[in-house]
């Protein structure tokens, strides 16, 4: 190798090194993910409670391999930082690329990240994206590299992503952007063997684990289930599971956001008379918003063993998670030394009473 080459290639690793070093300084993330097809509107958002919100989704052209916005979106997006920062200037927004778009997105990322060309493709335009709209990084929700290949090839595509990203910042002078991805929270709900857990550490600089949808209404429509609980007395899945193989797996506490549903489920009881947790029912009913929970005027109850909350009313019962159990979570996630938080979608929250209960939670 010339002797230009290997201080070209020093210079390049320092950079990576010194960027992993000052976004680790990023204090802590109070997380939540606007969703472009929730209804709601940039500019009704609170920034207040928050120290990053996630913009959702970009999508990934598999004919070009190039990140894209659709059209519907591109105006609430190019001018989704200045919005919030009108109103909370020290906000971070993220661009989130993909989503649970099923079986062929799923595809779609597995293909691109199989070839070296493809992923510089993908990760040029991404960093390009980012920058036309001024966003402070990128958030890859990749859901869910199920093989060892995928394995592999997450593992070169966010390495590469970094070494991008440094060149970016040395190139523009500014600031590099952040990387984060949204991942699988248990074992319930993917095989987190198939992600590669040291590159994770070392490129990005956190994940969002998704802790819920653990049980679900739909997968267990005979008894009332906690749909995401912090912890499991009966069973193997629960957040702090999760929490748990992802530290087994070579990521750091401090590289870790604890996943906070602002939904929950909902089953028929069997009998009206038989309200607990794991009662009776004839079927389930789906997935329900918390606001909407909250508009039923049902009797609540909390549960610290499995840090859940449940209300019922009539054959009407449901599990999520009001102010009581996210505060619990939340105290959980700082004690533990993660990273912070975030919750899956800010829509769905009733007045920002459960963004405010996890803020308050954390503290400042």
């Amino acid at each position: 190798m010339a002797t230009s080459q290997k201080l070209s290639l020093l210079i390049l690793t320092l950079l990576v090194v010194l960027q992993l070093y000052f976004s680790s300084a990023e204090a802590a993330i109070k997380g939540g993910y606007w969703y472009s097809g929730s209804g709601l509107s940039v500019s009704d958002i609170n920034p207040s409670h928050f120290t990053h919100l996630f913009c959702a989704f970009a999508d990934l052209d598999l004919q070009t391999n190039t990140l894209t916005i659709s059209p519907a979106n591109a105006a609430q997006f190019s001018t989704f930082t200045q919005t919030l920062q009108a109103k909370n200037p020290s906000v971070k927004t993220l661009l989130s690329i993909g989503g649970g778009g099923g079986h062929d997105l799923v595809a779609n990322f597995s293909k691109m990240a199989s070839q070296a060309s493809s992923r510089k493709t993908f990760i040029d335009s991404s960093i390009q994206l980012a920058r036309k709209n001024n966003f402070h990084g990128l958030d890859l929700d990749w859901e869910y590299p199920s093989t060892n290949t995928d394995k592999t090839n997450f593992g070169s595509l966010i390495k590469e992503w970094r070494a991008a990203v440094a060149r970016d910042s040395s190139n523009t002078g500014k600031p590099a952007l952040l990387l984060s991805a949204a991942v699988g929270g248990s074992a319930q709900i993917t095989e987190l063997q198939f992600y590669p857990g040291q590159d994770i550490a070392n490129n990005l600089d956190w994940v969002n684990v998704m802790a819920y949808d653990l049980f679900r209404s739909d997968d267990y429509p005979t008894l009332t289930q906690p749909p995401a609980p912090l912890r499991n007395p009966r069973g193997q899945f629960s957040a702090d599971e999760g929490v748990t193989k992802w530290i087994q797996l070579g990521v750091p506490q401090s590289k870790l956001a604890l996943g906070l549903p602002f939904y929950g489920f909902k089953w028929s009881l069997s009998d009206p008379n038989q309200h607990r947790l794991f009662a009776p029912a004839t079927k389930g009913l789906g997935q329900v918003k918390y606001k909407d929970i909250k508009n039923a005027g049902a009797q609540i109850v909390y549960n610290s063993t499995f840090v859940t909350n449940y209300c019922f009313k009539g054959t009407d019962w449901f599990g999520y998670d009001d102010t009581q159990s996210i505060a619990a979570k939340v105290s959980y996630a700082k004690q533990k030394g993660l990273f912070g938080y975030f919750a899956w979608q800010i829509e769905q929250d009733s007045n920002w009473a459960l963004s405010q209960a996890a803020s308050q939670a954390w503290g400042s």
